[in-house]
């Protein structure tokens, strides 16, 4: 996988909460159901009430890990959260989460009722900001959930990749390579994000510009188990042979990968060895065999013709 540095907090989302501050050494201070919106000052750590806290609607992270869940669960029961989630102020004993969904469902699912919460004051483009950011955070994030928050930085809060790279402190040179994945063929890019495919891989994909090669070299990593030097090795063979193209042959078997599935269901379908003829431009013919006349009045009625 990739070698680059863990995400820290960072100054990204440091400086977006204006410097959290420090967990008051007394605790925490409590907010009671009765008490309007102004008894959580802004900036302070306080106590506030699970079912006055909505889900943050930008939350980018759909899934949770049940198990991981579950264990953080139980921590939060012996050992209290260490660390607050923050909220926004939206009404009258009324918050919205910016951070912290994983720590908000791991406290409820432990049965306690209020949780500590930095209470800050955001506007709706923050709260998508400061939530992408969290995510980029995530140790487990693979790289395309990166690339995706990534992409979703740059399109809706209107930031240059050279200011995406001061947000989540990563240089230009990285930032464009995460988002490079998503250009990738799309089976290439689920095989990254179930891990079939490290960072190391990936990077080396993305320096073909040739999709059905890009097809090709995936289908040798993942037939032969290539390791990234040799996949670093493949790549440059290819860069290196006449117009940084594939042997003839090899292309048409990459391009073949790509239809093989539907090949196979055509052939399952029509009980016949169906054949598909893809051209560079993308057109091409399917062709269905018959051994006699029954067998094609057969193959006619499955037409429907």
């Amino acid at each position: 996988m990739s070698k680059d540095r863990k995400f820290g907090l960072g100054k990204g989302l440091g400086a977006l909460l204006n410097d959290t501050p420090e967990v008051p050494r007394g605790g925490y201070s409590e907010i009671s159901g009765n008490e309007g919106a102004s008894s959580a000052a802004v900036g302070s750590v306080n106590k506030i009430k699970i079912n006055q806290i909505e889900v943050n609607p930008f939350q980018p992270r759909f899934e949770f890990d049940e198990d991981a869940l579950q264990e953080l669960s139980e921590s939060i029961k012996l050992q209290g959260l260490i660390q607050p989630i923050t909220v926004r102020k939206v009404g009258d004993n009324r918050y919205q989460l910016i951070s912290g969904e994983r720590r908000l469902r791991a406290t409820r699912m432990a049965g306690i009722e209020d949780i500590p919460a930095y209470v800050r004051t955001a506007n709706d483009q923050q709260m998508l900001e400061m939530a992408l950011i969290e995510n980029i955070q995530r140790e487990n994030l693979n790289s395309i959930e990166v690339a995706l928050s990534f992409q979703r930085m740059i399109d809706e809060c209107n930031l240059k990749q050279e200011e995406l790279g001061d947000r989540v402190s990563k240089n230009r040179s990285t930032v464009t390579n995460y988002l490079r994945l998503l250009k990738l063929p799309p089976v290439i890019q689920a095989a990254i994000r179930d891990n079939q495919l490290s960072m190391g891989h990936a990077r080396a994909l993305i320096s073909v510009e040739d999709p059905a090669n890009q097809l090709f070299i995936f289908k040798e990593i993942i037939d032969k188990d290539l390791s990234v030097r040799k996949v670093e090795e493949l790549v440059r063979n290819l860069k290196q042979s006449e117009g940084g193209k594939l042997e003839k042959g090899k292309k048409a078997d990459a391009v073949s990968f790509q239809y093989q599935k539907i090949q196979d269901d055509l052939s399952s379908k029509f009980a016949t060895k169906i054949k598909m003829k893809v051209g560079a431009n993308g057109k091409g013919a399917i062709e269905i065999p018959f051994l006699s006349d029954d067998d094609l009045n057969r193959i006619l009625e499955l037409l429907d013709w």
